[in-house]
């Protein structure tokens, strides 16, 4: 019954910024680490951020000093902040979600729909 909404990509120039947001919704649950993905034409999908419900956050070697990951906890909201866009940046990006569920206690994970983040040269 979880749900992720993806928002805030699109096309930005190269040294831009963007930040995407990922709302949850659906069955009571108890969020626990949140992450970001992305996945260019043609590569893998690769972990860009994560962050704990305690807050302790990990990046990418390629986004580190460049992008922040945050969360709201009164919204349940997750932030990506995205700052000196470069156009290798240019993917799908993911929200990622493991929670437990306070109606079944089953530790579960979920997925976006993505959001398009497109960096012109």
């Amino acid at each position: 019954q979880v749900q992720l909404v993806e928002s805030g990509g699109g096309l930005v120039q190269a040294g831009g910024s963007l930040r995407l947001s990922c709302a949850p919704s659906g069955s009571l649950f108890t969020l626990n680490t949140m992450a970001w993905y992305r996945q260019a034409p043609g590569k893998q999908r690769e972990l860009v951020a994560e962050i704990t419900s305690r807050g302790s956050t990990n990046y990418g070697d390629s986004v580190k000093g460049r992008f922040t990951i945050s969360r709201d906890s009164a919204k349940n909201t997750l932030y990506l902040q995205m700052n000196s866009l470069k156009s290798e940046d240019t993917a799908v990006y993911y929200c990622n979600a493991h929670f437990l569920s306070v109606v079944t206690w089953a530790n579960l994970e979920v997925w976006g729909q993505g959001t398009l983040v497109t960096v012109s040269s």
